[in-house]
C-alpha cells in the first residue's frame, strides 16, 4: 500500500470539505482558516486514490504552521487513519492538536495521539425558543448617534443608556451564525445577557442562518446567559501537545 501526503492547494481539497462539514452539522470554529489564507492543506493518497485530508495552522501566531485543526477521511478508507495521521503530522511538522469534541474522528486522534489535553472552551447549539423581557430594555440597531467603546452592531438600551451590545460572526460555515455579547459592569447579572443572546438568535435565522456559540470554560456568567437564552451545550474545543513517538 502507497501512501502519500503533499501540501496542496484549497480547490483540490475542496470537495472533501463539503462532506467533511456536512459529516460534523456543526459550526466548525476554524472555518475562517480556510476563508483567509491562514492555513497550509495536504492531500492524502492510498495507492493514487484520493482518500481524504488535513489542515494546519498556527495558533499563537498565525504565519506558524504548528497545529494540526482539520483531518477528514472517506469512511472506506477510515480503517487506515492510523497509518494516515501520524504521516501527516510528520509530513506538516505539527507539534499541537486543536479539535472539538464534536468532530468525532479528529477528536478521536487527540485522544490517541496528544498529551496535555486541555479544554479551552464550550460549544454551543441552539436548542429552545425563549420569549423572556427585562424590564425598559429595548433591543435595537446601533445608531451614528450612540456612543460606545465598540463596533458591535446590535445593542440594548436600558432607561436612555446603553447598557450591553453584541452582534453575529458570519464567516463561520454555512448555515452557521456566532454569537457574541458583552454586558457593561454595573449592569451584569441581571438577564440583559441573556436577552441579548435571545433576541440576536432571532436576527441569525431572520438571516437565514442557524445560530451558534462558544465561552470559555472558566467563564460561568457567559456559560449561564446562553443556556438561559435556550442555547445548549454541544461539545468542547481541545487542545494538546501532539506524541511524536510513533
Amino acid at each position: 500500500m502507497n501512501i502519500q501526503i503533499y501540501k496542496t492547494s484549497e480547490a483540490e481539497i475542496e470537495p472533501f470539505r463539503v462532506l467533511f462539514l456536512q459529516e460534523i452539522n456543526a459550526q466548525f470554529v476554524c472555518n475562517k482558516c480556510h476563508q483567509y489564507g491562514w492555513a497550509d492543506v495536504y492531500l492524502f493518497t492510498i495507492d493514487d486514490t484520493k482518500v481524504g485530508y488535513g489542515s494546519i495552522w498556527g495558533t499563537d501566531r498565525r504565519e506558524d504552521r504548528d497545529t494540526i485543526f482539520e483531518f477528514y477521511v472517506l469512511p472506506p478508507f477510515r480503517k487506515f487513519v492510523n497509518l494516515l495521521f501520524p504521516k501527516f503530522t510528520s509530513v506538516s511538522g505539527g507539534s499541537y492538536i486543536e479539535s472539538q469534541t464534536n468532530d468525532a474522528l479528529l477528536a478521536a486522534m487527540t485522544y490517541e495521539y496528544a498529551r496535555n489535553i486541555n479544554a479551552e472552551a464550550i460549544l454551543f447549539e441552539d436548542h429552545i425558543t425563549t420569549n423572556f423581557t427585562v424590564s425598559d430594555a429595548i433591543f435595537r440597531q446601533r445608531t451614528g448617534d450612540d456612543e460606545s467603546d465598540d463596533d458591535s452592531p446590535y445593542v440594548l438600551e436600558q432607561n436612555g443608556v446603553i447598557v450591553a451590545s453584541g452582534g453575529l460572526m458570519l464567516n463561520y460555515n454555512m448555515p452557521f451564525a456566532d454569537v457574541y455579547m458583552q454586558v457593561k459592569e454595573d449592569f451584569r447579572q441581571q438577564g440583559l445577557g441573556s436577552l441579548l443572546v435571545q433576541e440576536l438568535k432571532k436576527m441569525a435565522y431572520l438571516m437565514g442562518r442557524v445560530p451558534a456559540a462558544r465561552c470559555n470554560t472558566n467563564n460561568p456568567i457567559s456559560k449561564a446567559a446562553l443556556q438561559k437564552a435556550g442555547l445548549r451545550a454541544c461539545g468542547f474545543r481541545l487542545k494538546g501537545e501532539l506524541v511524536n513517538n510513533y
